[in-house]
């Protein structure tokens, strides 16, 4: 909602490397690079994000109602914002999604659910789960150094490995050699599952919103690795406003030893048990919200009887 705003004030206007990292005063704790648009890599690309973004926005405030995926509990004063900015327009908090309707979280690619009874067998919050997403891709290199980090971090995990992700890649050689007896690779997961499941104590995902949500909802602090769009800002958003995971700035190519230092933070040590007792609390704020009498269930009986009154 705030980008037309920002592309009005130059904000989005970045000329120079060093003008990604400074701080957006009207939005803390963003900085320039975690503003959809403000790197693209071609002009071009920058001013079509910015007038996809302003049409949307238009699109809003001319419309009879606005829903988002989210709760009052988790973004109370960035739905009181939205609300004095949309004056006029209802605005209806009906998320989680995947919590009110399971249809929701469906996927197309087949889980592996083998992987369950795989997790049954581990340690208590032992397993780093690895998925990113249904769209986002990764080059080849960063493959091989997320593998590499993950293998040197010692860490159990399981990564849904999807078919795509890898543009001409696949997992590097010696990896599975590394990594045998404390690894396991499907080709996709029941991930709601796999983010409730004891044994699992951290997600490393892409930065999109539903993951985000799923992984609050799953009590599992979140390593993140934006792609593109949304993901920056929300990966931002899980570390210093949530502060319940790491960011892993998406500019540039993955080094092994960044993650393999980062997978440790997260799993191990009191940091990473503050961030998972933190996750933990947005769990609790989730289910309070689904439950019966619950912000989003109320929101949702309003937005019907909204639809019923035009």
């Amino acid at each position: 909602m705030a980008n037309p705003m920002l592309f009005d004030k130059g904000l989005l206007e970045v000329s120079a490397e060093s003008q990604l990292d400074a701080p957006v005063r009207e939005l803390p704790p963003y900085r320039v690079r975690d503003l959809m648009g403000a790197d693209s890599s071609s002009r071009h690309g920058h001013d079509l994000m910015c007038k996809l973004l302003s049409r949307a926005v238009e699109a809003v405030r001319a419309s009879a109602g606005f829903l988002l995926n989210t709760f009052d509990a988790l973004e109370a004063a960035d739905l009181a914002t939205i609300r004095r900015d949309l004056a006029g327009v209802p605005v209806f908090d009906v998320g989680p999604l995947h919590k009110l309707s399971p249809a929701s979280s469906s996927s197309l690619l087949q889980q592996d659910r083998s992987c369950l009874d795989w997790l049954d067998a581990q340690a208590p919050v032992s397993v780093l789960y690895i998925s990113f997403g249904s769209l986002a891709s990764m080059s080849g290199a960063d493959l091989a150094e997320a593998a590499w980090g993950v293998a040197n971090s010692g860490q159990p995990f399981l990564w849904a490995l999807r078919p795509g992700l890898g543009r001409g890649a696949a997992l590097p050689d010696g990896f599975a050699a590394a990594t045998e007896g404390r690894g396991l690779v499907v080709s996709w997961a029941p991930q709601e599952e796999v983010l409730a499941h004891a044994a699992v104590g951290g997600f490393w995902m892409h930065g999109g919103w539903n993951s985000a949500l799923e992984g609050a909802c799953g009590g599992v602090p979140m390593l993140c690795r934006p792609c593109f769009g949304d993901q920056m800002g929300n990966a931002r958003h899980v570390e210093h406003v949530w502060r319940a995971g790491i960011a892993l700035d998406g500019g540039g190519v993955l080094e092994r030893g960044a993650v393999e230092a980062a997978v440790r933070r997260l799993m191990r040590g009191e940091e990473g048990e503050g961030m998972r007792a933190r996750a933990r609390e947005l769990r609790s704020r989730a289910a309070a919200a689904v439950a019966d009498g619950g912000s989003s269930r109320l929101s949702v009986d309003k937005l019907v009887n909204h639809i019923l009154s035009l």
